[in-house]
């Protein structure tokens, strides 16, 4: 496969795999944050809340819709009704299903009255303008699922909520480049959009970089507990100084609730982990919650990588120019308003027994670790070329 083959199948299955960063031009948007967390105490933080959910039956959504329910809260979701919960089934039994389409239809939301609203499915800079801008007077808080991609290329390793954006497409940009930055693009104009309507008083924007643990719908992530399980020599790509920057969806799910239940408002990078962690630390942290005998061989040849097809594996992305920065964004405000990580063992394993569980479909667990071009297929024959040029 041609390297920007490998690029684009990585774009488009992850949706997060690229960052920007501050150029200099009239395309860009300055985010002047304050350095301290913008926080505003509701005096009736213990109150049940009425929060609706754009979305919310897909990765993130079922473990807020499952964290809000437990906490009291009063929940309705807005979909098209197509896709159904794998996880906490037993909590969407308990939410409002609202049916509708973000592309033509929004009847449902049409005078009705939420203090929160969560959007998970802005996918259109037009869908969060078109829901903001009917939902403002009806709503008092707007919470705008983002990501990390909004800073993309990231080429500064002091990224942060006040790193100016790029709003609209460079001039020189090659295709798989123009692919990578329109996600960013979109999640960066959209943060605009709903800002504008609610103003920055009533407004959350959330950038989360990698989502890791149970129902990630991409697969990005499922190499590790599946390799790790297994025990043995582990081949780990990347340079020793090679960083990783990754975060539980349930930690990022259940930090959106706590700050609707704060009324706590500003932009956050949803990004962990708390300190700086390199891909073979991680490896050898993440292989804690197996009671297997591991080795780990660090493939530091990033044209040995690139020869073989591996640019990623997921939360390591091959730090080149444009991606140096996307695994150094800084998350201390977000963990100043209280955002939280709970042990990557607790991820590695529980991602591991969803996989194996009936929430998984069995054609999509065969599909994947079928695959012949996977790292799991590749590692042994990879890791003997290796040990052959090391000896060499």
């Amino acid at each position: 496969m041609k390297k920007s083959n490998s690029r684009r199948e990585f774009i488009s299955k992850t949706a997060l795999a690229t960052i920007a960063i501050p150029l200099l031009g009239s395309t860009l948007l300055n985010c002047k944050e304050q350095d301290k967390t913008q926080i505003r105490v509701n005096s009736t933080t213990n109150k049940k809340l009425k929060i609706l959910i754009l979305g919310g039956t897909s990765y993130l959504g079922p473990h807020q819709v499952a964290y809000a329910v437990k906490r009291g809260h009063e929940v309705s979701i807005f979909t098209r009704g197509k896709t159904k919960p794998k996880l906490h089934q037993e909590a969407f039994e308990k939410v409002e299903h609202l049916i509708g389409d973000r592309e033509d239809n929004l009847t449902a939301l049409e005078n009705r009255k939420w203090d929160v609203v969560i959007d998970n499915s802005g996918r259109k800079v037009q869908w969060t303008k078109d829901t903001a801008n009917l939902l403002k007077d009806n709503v008092g808080m707007y919470m705008y699922t983002s990501s990390t991609g909004v800073y993309y290329p990231y080429l500064s390793d002091s990224i942060n909520t006040k790193t100016s954006l790029v709003l609209s497409l460079p001039d020189g940009l090659t295709e798989d480049e123009k692919y990578e930055q329109d996600y960013g693009i979109m999640k960066a104009n959209s943060e605009l959009e709903a800002a504008k309507a609610f103003g920055k008083d009533r407004f959350v924007a959330i950038r989360p970089t990698y989502m890791l643990g149970p129902g990630d719908r991409t697969d990005r992530f499922l190499h590790w507990p599946l390799r790790l399980s297994q025990g043995g020599e582990i081949l780990v790509p990347g340079k020793k100084e090679d960083l990783v920057q990754y975060v539980d969806v349930r930690d990022i799910a259940e930090w959106f609730i706590r700050l609707a239940e704060n009324n706590q408002v500003g932009t956050y990078n949803g990004v962990g982990p708390k300190v700086q962690q390199t891909i073979l630390d991680f490896a050898k942290e993440a292989s804690k919650a197996f009671d297997k005998t591991s080795s780990f061989t660090l493939i530091d040849d990033y044209e040995f990588l690139k020869k073989n097809n591996i640019f990623y594996q997921i939360p390591w992305v091959m730090a080149d120019e444009k991606h140096f920065g996307s695994a150094r964004i800084q998350n201390a405000n977000a963990i100043a308003a209280g955002l939280t990580f709970r042990p990557l063992k607790n991820t590695i394993l529980d991602t591991y027994n969803w996989w194996s569980s009936d929430a998984v479909d069995s054609n999509r667990k065969e599909k994947y670790e079928a695959n012949k071009n996977s790292l799991l297929a590749k590692e042994k024959e990879l890791l003997t070329q290796w040990a052959g040029l090391t000896k060499g």
